[in-house]
């Protein structure tokens, strides 16, 4: 391992030196953070070349986990952030730096006009972000019959902008259009769509916003006139010319100019390169497709993309949003996390098959930082054709890869970021940069637990997994503030557990006022997160999350007691005000014994011994991950679980649960649900299906992944007047979860 000075002086994270082509340690544990460099030529990987097959069979893992290669240098320290923090100039509108608040996240999930949307849009201005794009909120705009809006609606938006204001942020507003067949559309029907963008401008003008974003890219009306597959028309809006299919966009750019000054911002959100793998809205093979479909091979390329760019820009636009495309509803959408989310086969399908990145996405895509920046060389061909500023999204994290994001501005490949999660995750992000405090923010883990989905676990999960408080201030049985109230009477806190929850818990309560004490029995602080980023990779940023939370304890002058384990007799001694238990979940039972088949458990199914034909028993995440992970390994693996179908990976988020899933099966991995180990035998086992009928399958091992229960024993026979259990120790389920525990628990002590 390596270090720098830079690094030294900042050390936010646990930076990751050399291959991400890990071999297993000596003890069998995967040593994610020092493993050594493995060289892989082209020619071991697709079979060309001498002596291909042999360094294939050396290989440790399939060989489609070598395609796309991770590079972590890329994940360095900094200590000039001269150009990131340089003046940006938009239009009329200067800014102090180059990281900007995009339209999107959480606000959309928010209900009407209330002081929760007004607080939740307070945070990022506090937090130093300077121009933030409000995500459509129709509550805000005109109404549809042509009514002028209410008093109401009018003084809310003005205050939205006076109280952003105080913090020295202004409000731009993100215009999107749905509906509609652009085909079907008349004359008429896109003149009033223009109108309409222009109505809804000049309101929002009139309450205090400085620009507004046009959005033309994934689903919205503009995409589809600016696409060659949804664009079918043959006049001229229609696909026969550049200026046709941009002609939408310009107009509305033109009439939105005209009736609210050259000081009112404009900006366009395009897909500056599409991609498709999947246009039917679903991120599986296991859909049927009864109608007949013509080929969705019609994407956007870079060079046409830049075209309409120029068309726009002469329209009098003042910026450009650049993004990925989509053609349909595709992972794409979240590129940069869910291509990479598969820890040794970085860089997979919707399809779950390998990625190559040099035959997609015209080859111009970053595929070696884990999605990080991906976008950049894309932009930077943007630049090279237009005068106005050109924004980026997807996953820019500059305090992630300060050098990278860095070096990215001063070269002039893009001229600002446009940021959400990252934002979102830590509001005082901006703040804390500038202050050259990167060890205090607080990570994005791109577990895409902030995008709902369509079911009911779905929705309940629907927040982030470091920030308990998004999406949940001021809702049922969610925190009333996002400030943190001091502590009417400081008490003698005692958190037993140094996991997530823990930790969590023991940050806000000690931020309180509160004294705490943290004890930890094994030797360092991290719980399952340390065991987790091995299982996982470093795309999730585990590892950047312990780093986070250790730190905040340190920061808020927590007491960590490690290599202690607590008992009744140690509480009573100690006599604490409050008992908070955090010591994490009891493992669960396979149910069955016998035979020549090892029951292994499953924090070490990494190590040796498990052979070739594995059966993973479970169906949480944690299952799902090891049979990824052996799976990568060469394994044979087949998921075997009590639970019914629909339970199948639910602790993770929707959109990784689609394609984690999916990825799956793909890679060859059988999965059988509502079903149980009835016998072991000599190299197989018998698996009892609820329907009635038996399986026989061989095994060289059984990892031991089933639902964990609680473990709150040690609250029994103890004289603390507050005593509570939180995490996986009350109710075992993911990350997320535990976080939102600690964090309620302690602003309720």
């Amino acid at each position: 391992m390596t270090s720098s000075e830079g690094r030294n002086k900042l050390n936010r994270r646990t930076f990751l030196k050399g291959s991400v082509l890990t071999t297993l340690a000596a003890g069998g544990v995967l040593n994610a953070a020092c493993s050594p460099k493995t060289v892989v030529t082209e020619e071991a990987v697709t079979g060309t070349g001498t002596g291909n097959a042999a360094a294939v069979q050396e290989m440790e893992l399939i060989p489609q986990a070598y395609l796309n290669p991770q590079d972590y240098d890329y994940r360095q320290n900094t200590t000039d952030f001269k150009t990131l923090f340089s003046p940006l100039k938009i239009g009329p509108l200067t800014l102090n730096h180059r990281m900007v608040k995009s339209a999107a996240g959480s606000a959309t999930y928010l209900n009407g006009l209330t002081d929760e949307l007004l607080q939740y849009y307070i945070q990022f201005a506090k937090g130093g972000v300077e121009l933030i794009w409000v995500e459509g909120i129709a509550e805000l705009e005109p109404p549809l019959d042509g009514s002028e809006a209410p008093a109401a609606t009018i003084e809310f938006g003005k205050k939205l902008v006076e109280e952003c204001g105080k913090y020295g942020a202004k409000l731009g507003y993100q215009w999107a259009q749905f509906g509609g067949v652009v085909a079907d559309m008349t004359l008429e029907d896109i003149a009033a769509a223009e109108a309409r963008g222009v109505a809804i401008a000049k309101q929002l003008q009139q309450m205090g916003f400085v620009g507004m974003e046009i959005n033309a890219a994934g689903f919205n009306l503009g995409e589809h006139f600016l696409s060659r597959y949804h664009n079918t028309r043959t006049d001229e809006y229609g696909a026969g010319s550049l200026e046709n299919r941009a002609r939408f966009v310009t107009e509305t750019v033109q009439k939105i100019k005209e009736a609210c000054g050259k000081d009112f911002v404009v900006q366009v959100l395009i897909d500056c390169i599409e991609e498709n793998d999947n246009l039917d809205n679903n991120a599986t093979l296991m859909w049927l497709d009864n109608t007949v479909s013509s080929p969705a091979n019609l994407v956007t390329s870079i060079e046409e993309g830049i075209g309409m760019a120029k068309l726009i820009e002469a329209a009098g636009c003042d910026s450009m949003h650049l993004r990925l495309g989509p053609l349909g509803n595709h992972p794409c959408q979240f590129g940069s996390d869910l291509y990479f989310i598969l820890n040794g086969i970085e860089g997979a399908t919707g399809y779950g098959t390998q990625w190559d990145f040099s035959r997609h996405w015209q080859g111009q895509l970053i595929a070696n930082h884990s999605g990080a920046g991906m976008l950049i060389n894309v932009v930077a061909r943007y630049k090279e054709a237009l005068t106005i500023p050109c924004g980026t999204v997807t996953y820019m994290d500059p305090a992630h890869a300060p050098d990278f994001f860095e070096q990215a501005l001063a070269d002039g490949k893009v001229d600002f970021y446009l940021m959400n999660r990252p934002l979102t995750v830590d509001t005082e992000y901006v703040n804390k940069l500038k202050a050259g405090k990167i060890d205090e923010i607080a990570p994005c883990t791109r577990c895409l637990h902030c995008h709902i989905g369509s079911n009911q676990m779905n929705r309940a999960m629907g927040y982030c997994r470091v920030n308990a408080l998004t999406q949940r201030v001021m809702t049922e049985n969610g925190p009333a503030t996002y400030e943190l109230e001091p502590a009417a009477t400081p008490k003698k806190v005692m958190v037993i557990g140094g996991g997530p929850a823990g930790m969590e818990a023991a940050r806000i309560a000690a931020a309180r006022g509160h004294k705490v004490t943290l004890y930890e029995k094994n030797s360092s602080l991290g719980g399952n997160l340390t065991f987790a980023s091995m299982v996982k990779g470093p795309h999730e940023n585990l590892d950047d999350l312990k780093a986070y939370l250790s730190k905040q304890l340190e920061k808020n002058g927590v007491t960590v007691v490690l290599q202690k384990e607590v008992d009744a007799a140690l509480i009573n001694s100690e006599a604490p005000d409050v008992v908070i238990l955090a010591v994490g979940a009891l493992p669960g039972e396979v149910g069955v014994s016998g035979g020549n088949v090892p029951i292994i458990d499953f924090k070490n199914f990494m190590g040796e011994g498990t052979g070739n034909n594995v059966i993973v028993f479970g169906s949480n995440a944690q299952a799902f991950d090891a049979a990824l992970w052996l799976t990568v390994h060469k394994k044979k693996v087949t998921i075997v679980t009590p639970n019914p179908n629909e339970d199948l990976d639910k602790q993770q988020s929707h959109h990784a649960h689609r394609f984690m899933t999916t990825a799956l099966y793909s890679l060859g991995v059988k999965v059988y649900p509502s079903a149980r180990i009835k016998e072991i035998g000599d190299g197989k086992v018998t698996i009892a299906h609820d329907g009635g009928w038996e399986t026989v399958i061989p095994a060289d091992s059984i990892i031991n992944a089933a639902d964990l229960k609680p473990n709150k024993s040690l609250l029994d026979g103890i004289s603390v007047k507050e005593a509570y259990a939180i995490g996986d120790c009350d109710q075992p389920f993911n990350i997320a979860l535990a976080i939102r525990a600690g964090n309620d628990i302690g602003r309720k002590i």
